[in-house]
């Protein structure tokens, strides 16, 4: 009974290092770890011990004959990754045991954002060293992209934050959520972060949309994918333009998995969404509205498309939806975009080698078309929503280093550099902040463990800036800049009353979208406060 690792994997890589046969790749140490959308288990070594089921934190791996029907597909991909590349585990990496070097009694170290990234900084400084750890995010509630950008209906994927979770209750580690770091109200400064820790690392990840750089981007009725996702993540705050109450065409510009989500999002039957964690307003709309059409323009051809197999097989799995795929000029006529599709159906269409010229606006100043090139034929592209999904970069934080043009934190082995090139002592950076926005989990876990080793050789060789501020000088300057701040406790019982919401209605959770009402909840059940 060989096993079989589905959708929700998040490449966390916790299951190949259990595995007693070495049957699952790509390993760390491989070419295409991190790019992968998933890891791969070998039919042919797999022994069916099961250790790496229970190794998961996402719940991914499952025995061959109990997959369901949509899953039945990860059995042909776990094998067809092998019948690709026959060399595949032939070199098993060797085990490397690290120095376990004496470190200063009483670090003191924060890490800001509460991600993939800054959580697996988080567990390896706990499993590392004895240093006390302050976790801050500008949201009440952690988690990061897994709560705010993994698709409502991809739930497994997000128990990678009940790893998390579990160390949030260390007594080593504080966190403060609600709290922003910057120069605005009820904020802290980076300088007065850096003033009171040994060590700062930065998780912030990659919020910022990509430009087009086309006429009409800006357009009311042209949203971002971030924006769009967040909106119906339920993010508080987010303003992200929804689809329109009656919005038959959507055209989606890229073809990444974050496109194929949201196309997958739109085109699916809104009582399917109403038992996921959708927000309630997206949820509300999609069932007013009727989306029949999605148009993905991607600009080079099938071959180079970012989206990875298991998210386009998840599209040929939607019921009564028909997916075509055009990446011949010559044939765009054929596929008749003017006419709807057939009664009771909808449709999702791929036009490859189409680049984006203009977004047109309607009658109304809301963007109604686009304007495309594939190859040498123009036409135009009527649209009730316009979505840019190019991809991500960072946003600069005050008082600290940034490469506006890469849109990225500069790091050398997860150290932050300055103007010289040289590491800012004491500072690092890590997961796409540093890196930018590529890869997944797994990815940004290596990543988040190979800065926490140079922290670990920093302290060790007595190059880090150490603080005379207390645990307790930072307490008051928080309690004095943003006294709503939710603590762990705080955030427990916002969960708690979210899910309960969510038991009402057969839901696995219904979220806040305000701030304010979170601090509220957080508060509404006694717990110790933060500073404790």
């Amino acid at each position: 009974m060989v096993h079989v690792i589905t959708a929700s994997c998040c490449s966390d890589a916790g299951c190949v290092s259990v595995c007693p046969v070495d049957c699952i790749h790509p390993t760390p140490d491989e070419p295409g770890f991190g790019t992968s959308e998933i890891l791969h288990i070998d039919p042919q070594t797999c022994i069916d011990c099961g250790a790496c089921a229970d190794a998961c934190p996402v719940d991914a791996i499952f025995p061959a004959e109990r997959l369901g029907t949509a899953d039945r597909v990860f059995v042909d991909l776990n094998a067809d990754y092998y019948r690709d590349r026959p060399d595949a585990g032939a070199n098993p990496p060797q085990v490397v045991y690290p120095d376990i070097p004496r470190l200063p009694d009483g670090l003191r170290v924060a890490i800001v954002g509460t991600g993939p990234a800054g959580g697996y900084a988080l567990t390896t400084l706990i499993g590392r060293t004895d240093a006390q750890i302050t976790v801050i995010d500008r949201l009440p509630t952690p988690g990061g992209l897994v709560r705010a950008g993994v698709a409502p209906d991809h739930p497994g994927t997000k128990g990678v934050l009940r790893t998390f979770d579990l160390a949030y209750r260390d007594p080593r580690v504080d966190l403060i959520g609600g709290l922003a770091i910057g120069d605005g109200p009820g904020a802290v400064s980076h300088p007065e972060l850096a003033a009171h820790f040994d060590a700062v690392f930065y998780a912030v990840g990659a919020p910022a949309a990509r430009s087009l750089g086309i006429p009409g981007e800006d357009l009311p009725g042209s949203t971002s994918a971030g924006d769009l996702v967040a909106w119906y993540n339920a993010v508080p705050g987010a303003v992200g333009a929804p689809p329109a109450a009656d919005c038959g065409r959507t055209v989606i510009v890229g073809t990444g998995n974050v496109a194929l989500d949201i196309a997958r999002i739109l085109v699916s039957s809104p009582e399917t969404l109403a038992a996921t964690d959708i927000a309630d307003r997206a949820v509300d709309l999609l069932r007013r509205q009727d989306v029949r059409e999605v148009v993905l323009l991607g600009r080079r051809g099938p071959a180079d498309a970012a989206y990875s197999d298991a998210e386009y097989r998840a599209l040929q799995a939607l019921p009564d939806v028909d997916l075509i795929v055009c990446d011949d000029a010559a044939t765009i006529a054929e596929l008749g975009l003017d006419r709807p599709p057939a009664p009771g159906r909808r449709r999702i269409v791929f036009l490859f080698g189409s680049v984006p010229t203009e977004i047109v606006a309607d009658g109304s100043g809301r963007a109604g078309a686009v304007d495309v090139t594939t190859g040498s034929i123009s036409h135009r592209i009527r649209a009730d929503l316009v979505v840019r999904s190019v991809g991500y970069r960072g946003v600069a934080v005050p008082g600290l280093p940034f490469d506006d043009v890469a849109g990225v934190i500069p790091t050398v082995d997860g150290r932050v550099t300055g103007a010289d090139g040289a590491p800012v002592p004491g500072l690092y950076a890590v997961g796409w902040a540093a890196r930018g926005a590529r890869g997944g989990i797994g990815a940004n876990k290596a990543h988040a463990v190979a800065a926490v080793e140079s922290f670990v050789a920093d302290a060790a060789a007595g190059s880090l800036p150490r603080s005379a501020a207390t645990r307790e000088y930072f307490t008051a300057l928080v309690r004095r800049r943003a006294p709503d701040v939710v603590d762990y406790r705080g955030a427990a019982v916002i969960d708690r009353i979210e899910r309960a919401r969510g038991r009402i209605a057969g839901r696995p959770r219904i979220k806040f979208t305000d701030v304010r009402e979170m601090s509220d909840a957080a508060r509404s059940q006694p717990h110790l406060k933060f500073g404790r």
